[in-house]
């Protein structure tokens, strides 16, 4: 065969391994663009109130009794129901676990820049066939589009980077993914308001501008995951940092392994499971108090919030608007707290250890949510809000320490695929939390408990769930070496995986050796940028909060 015969195509591995000199500091903010881009998903709610009035514009158009979920799907003379959007948000996470699961060892092989290009092709082309749904008033098509081929985009995307950041640094595996997957955590605080905005541009008389807000949006992601897709660079074989070398013992608080664990073994080793089961457990508690954030602080504090002593449900609709606003500013500062949690966790768990770093989550976060019935009781604003927001910070971390610490335990390898499986947890936990909160919650006011009560036996299950996690996490041991690859297997693995070229081979196909540091900062500030901007309205909505 010719040498034209053997060149790897433009999206291939060997073409992004880096030469000598490449700096490493570039791929995080080829990591951020992409997370910071579907990171959105997590701020979709922003649409649900204009879409729930797309044909009546003013006011909903109200279906029928007898019009069912499944006729809603085609319906074009009735507007949807809020609860039927919300399906969309569901798709998003059950897609993202189990896209990331399904593939996750193709990733490994094909590369982050591969996987960036087409999770960008699926999370942006998503958003464009939503915006026809939209246009035409077909819900089946915005749950195709962004629910099925958006999520699809959603789980590629979210782990693309991991395998990648882990191998730049492996000395610092837990800040590298943390800034990676702060990302995500931020892409709402950007999404949302550019999206408000760009709906109050393009709304009229007959439209409530979200198809055009959706397409503009689709255009702006493009272009920016897919700056972050071709940023993608991969170390060359033996690649480490200069002047570190790898810990040659295990070190009892990280048990840091040097051997690799197969994808399709994951499934039976046990430790496995006991991380899915400590991220299910931590995720469960978080994301039931996210869903529940802003209506538990309006029933529990009432009047008090905007200086009145009256309870919730004695207030009139003027006095309502105003602590809804307060509340508003209330999940804003946890959302705040959930990103920056996301990089100082894990960040933190480089020195302290994973499994050190996950017994302060349950430990200390069993202590705040057992202390929110009292504190509640107590008429304390003050405590309450700080305990949510440190509970948040952790459930953020738990995210971003994850894939650190299957890393120790199965080695860089194949950690990407490993993340991918371990993220239907995630999907998991997002049916159990709410699920729980939700009905433990009418359950309560079905018994006649007053509203501002009705979240203390919650809490009490929500500290059951860490205890469960923390048990899971105790169990948690260093491998058998059974579990591991021989160094055949490995080598093999590491050829079906393209690694098997060197830098010199690919330096003709563009990859650069010597950076300029100018573009590093360029780099840096594509992404700062909007990330400072989104933190800038945030903090505005938490102002009217301590207002």
């Amino acid at each position: 065969m010719s040498d034209t015969e053997h060149a790897p195509g433009f999206l291939s591995k060997e073409r992004i391994i880096a030469g000598p000199g490449f700096n490493r500091w570039l791929v995080p903010p080829a990591a951020l663009a992409i997370h910071l881009c579907i990171g959105m998903a997590y701020g979709f709610s922003v649409f649900w109130l204009p879409l729930s009035k797309a044909l009546g514009i003013k006011e909903a158009i109200k279906c029928g009794p007898d019009i069912g979920f499944f006729q809603e799907l085609f319906i074009t003379t009735c507007d949807w129901k809020v609860s039927t959007l919300g399906w969309m948000y569901t798709l998003f996470f059950v897609l993202l676990g189990s896209s990331a699961a399904l593939w996750g060892g193709w990733l490994e092989r094909a590369g982050p820049r591969k996987a960036g290009v087409v999770s960008a092709l699926c999370w942006c082309g998503g958003m464009l066939i939503s915006a026809i749904g939209v246009y035409y008033h077909q819900f089946w098509m915005m749950l195709l589009g962004s629910g099925v081929i958006g999520g699809i985009g959603l789980g590629l995307g979210y782990i693309s980077p991991v395998s990648t950041l882990i191998k730049w640094f492996p000395d610092r595996r837990g800040m590298a993914t943390g800034m990676a997957i702060m990302g995500f955590g931020g892409g709402a605080m950007i999404g949302s308001p550019l999206a408000a905005e760009l709906m109050k541009i393009f709304a009229s008389d007959t439209s409530v501008g979200v198809y055009q807000t959706f397409v503009c949006m689709a255009l702006v992601y493009f272009v920016f995951m897919m700056g972050g897709a071709l940023g993608y660079r991969v170390p060359a074989t033996g690649w480490k940092p200069a002047g570190w070398e790898p810990p040659v013992h295990q070190a009892s608080n990280t048990m840091i392994t040097q051997h690799h664990v197969h994808v399709s073994k994951v499934w039976g080793i046990p430790q496995f499971w006991l991380v899915w089961l400590v991220l299910c457990m931590n995720v469960s508690a978080g994301i039931g108090v996210i869903g529940m954030a802003s209506p538990m602080l309006q029933e529990v504090f009432g009047g008090s919030l905007i200086g009145m002593d009256a309870k919730f449900v004695d207030l009139d609709k003027a006095q309502l608007t105003l602590i809804a606003g307060v509340a508003a500013g209330f999940t804003a500062l946890l959302s705040l707290f959930n990103i920056g949690g996301r990089f100082v966790w894990a960040s933190f768990s480089d020195k302290l250890g994973r499994k050190a770093t996950y017994f302060v989550f349950f430990v200390l976060g069993g202590a705040l949510y057992a202390s929110v019935p009292a504190s509640a009781m107590a008429g304390n604003k003050l405590l309450f809000v700080a305990a949510f927001c440190v509970i948040l910070s952790m459930y953020g971390g738990g995210f971003a320490t994850v894939p650190a610490y299957l890393a120790d335990l199965f080695g860089t390898q194949m950690v990407g695929a490993i993340h991918g499986r371990l993220l239907t947890a995630w999907a998991t936990a997002g049916i159990l939390g709410p699920v729980v909160v939700n009905y433990m919650r009418d359950y309560q006011l079905g018994l006649g408990i007053p509203r501002e009560q009705v979240y203390n036996q919650t809490m009490f299950i929500l500290v059951g769930m860490l205890v469960v996690g923390f048990i899971a996490n105790l169990l948690i041991r260093p491998l058998d070496d059974k579990h591991f690859m021989s160094a055949e297997e490995l080598a093999h693995e590491k050829k079906l995986a393209s690694e098997k070229a060197h830098a010199s081979e690919v330096h003709g196909s563009g990859t650069p050796t010597h950076v300029n540091p100018a573009f590093v900062w360029l780099a840096w500030a594509a992404v700062g940028i909007p990330l400072i901007w989104g933190i800038y309205r945030t903090a505005l909505s938490v102002a009217k909060f301590f207002n």
